[in-house]
């Protein structure tokens, strides 16, 4: 980042420009949460970091939110690049709000100014939060906090009127519910490493700046960073090697699944066979194969045990084709693109499932109790006919490769060494790894997901996609992105809770999903 900075500016590009860009694209990534306007507090350091908060808070109160900001120094301390952010924000255009400005304690609908300065922060802090945050509550108006305070040069540790300002801010998201949105990293958090200080802002989202920081993708950061977004500026170029490490983010996926022709038919979308199912667990079929339809997929054949057929048969979405099997070496006759196995299957024909995923020539998704099955026997992956994307939460993971003393990013990389597959390891940062690949962290998603029957819907996702022709390493990257955005879209614009959401839901908006690329 700071190298690409340099170029920039070497190159005759402006600060402000860099600042306007970024703050424009922190403002984008509110809204993407939070159509509806409500309070905006943003909490604001001396420098650039600063500067960019304001230029989104005054993106913000364009679009109808109410801006308090809270310098953590004096005005007279702070960069004039940022003085100038602040005096904008404060002439506020007549045509929208129609108020005048007012100092610590105001109550109008304009820019309220609240001084921080070191050992009074906390106290001044506990007296705004009642104007700051109950008339918001109230009304349901979202409430937020932008985290302004450092940028990308400072480290861990923290001082005052900094560490108290950081105490404020997660305050007021643990007793007022508001969300923080961090801009670029947040602070008290090391950009490099990840560690952070014992007040580091715990951040809701954080809106990195760029490129993602190496800090931000950290295992023990992750509580801290949240949904992480990127705001690319154009105006950096990228570094000449190749990245060993990416973020999935929006513009590095959108041009994976182009438009679709005109005269595009179904048998050109690919035939998926979900092998998915057993008594007792015919919904993880059922989820499977809706999410290779919501996926797009051209066809959805559903194959399960003759003892379940009338059951599933009767149940499964009439989109889809359910056939019974006396055997699962019988599907190796079988002309399926792309293969889903695992869901629901149980262990109980272990061996049929083992020939199956050796010996099928088609690519095939690979999840749950296939993993299970795969655990006992991994040798299985080093003679596969076909490509395979293996699909592991953390306790299959642990099955499949027992290392408990690595990073999740090192146990993908060693694992994916070993066997020639595809790796998509979930969790609160999906992993999607493969030999000679860029590894690739996935940005969406929250909470909310942590049900079962997600990764029912993802691998039906994937496969949907693979049967579309993407590489399942793209598939892998795109079909996490896609659940976990569709997640989003449930909770942020739609009517449910980190605590209510299902499966079901994410179903419900892969179309949301799949219209934002």
């Amino acid at each position: 980042m700071r190298a690409a900075e340099e170029a920039a500016f070497a190159r005759g590009v402006e600060v402000e420009a860099l600042m306007d860009t970024a703050g424009t694209g922190v403002a984008q990534a509110v809204t993407g949460f939070f159509r509806k306007p409500g309070k905006c507090i943003v909490f604001a350091g001396k420098g650039n970091n600063a500067g960019d908060a304001l230029v989104a808070a005054e993106c913000l109160r364009r679009l109808g939110w109410k801006i308090e900001v809270r310098l953590a120094f004096q005005e007279a301390d702070c960069s004039g690049l940022m003085r100038k952010k602040l005096e904008s924000l404060r002439r506020r255009p007549p045509e929208i709000l129609g108020a005048t400005p007012a100092r610590s304690g105001g109550t109008d609908l304009g820019v309220i100014l609240v001084e921080l300065f070191a050992e009074a922060a906390e106290e001044l802090s506990a007296a705004q939060e009642a104007i700051a945050a109950e008339a918001y509550i109230a009304t349901a108006a979202p409430l937020i906090i932008l985290d302004g305070l450092l940028g990308l040069g400072a480290k861990p540790p923290l001082r005052d009127p900094i560490r108290a300002a950081c105490r404020s801010i997660n305050q007021l998201r643990a007793s007022k519910g508001a969300y923080v949105f961090a801009v670029d990293l947040p602070t008290g958090l090391d950009g490099d490493s990840g560690k952070t200080d014992r007040d580091c802002v715990i951040a809701d989202f954080t809106v990195t700046i760029g490129f993602a920081k190496p800090g931000l993708l950290a295992d023990d950061a992750l509580n801290f960073v949240g949904r992480l977004e990127v705001v690319q500026l154009d105006e950096l170029r990228s570094p000449e090697k190749k990245a060993r490490e990416v973020v999935s983010a929006l513009p590095a996926l959108r041009d994976l699944l182009p438009r679709r022709k005109f005269s595009t038919y179904k048998n050109q979308c690919g035939r998926i066979g979900v092998v998915a199912g057993s008594k007792g667990f015919i919904g993880a079929a059922l989820m499977t194969s809706q999410g290779a339809l919501r996926a797009g997929a051209g066809l959805v054949e559903v194959f399960v045990p003759e003892e379940i057929y009338e059951i599933v048969a009767g149940a499964a979405p009439m989109e889809s084709m359910v056939k019974p099997l006396h055997s699962y070496r019988d599907l190796l006759k079988q002309k399926a693109d792309v293969w889903a196995v695992g869901p629901g299957l149980g262990k109980s024909r272990a061996a049929e499932i083992l020939e199956l995923i050796e010996k099928a020539k088609q690519p095939m998704v690979i999840d749950a109790d296939a993993l299970n099955i795969l655990a006992e026997k991994t040798s299985t992956l080093k003679h596969c006919k076909g490509k395979r994307l293996l699909t592991p939460h953390p306790g299959e993971m642990k099955r499949l490769w027992p290392d408990e003393k690595e990073t999740r990013a090192k146990t993908a990389t060693k694992f994916c060494q070993r066997f020639p597959v595809t790796l998509l390891l979930k969790g609160s940062r999906t992993i999607v790894a493969e030999r000679d690949r860029p590894l690739s962290y996935n940005t969406t998603g929250n909470p909310g997901m942590a049900t079962g029957g997600m990764g029912d819907i993802l691998t039906g996702v994937c496969a949907g996609l693979a049967g579309q022709g993407l590489s399942l390493y793209d598939a892998a990257r795109l079909g996490a992105w896609l659940c976990g955005r569709a997640a989003e879209i449930a909770i942020f614009n739609g009517s449910q809770s980190e605590q209510s959401l299902l499966p079901r839901d994410i179903l419900d908006h892969l179309g949301d999903a799949f219209n934002e690329l």
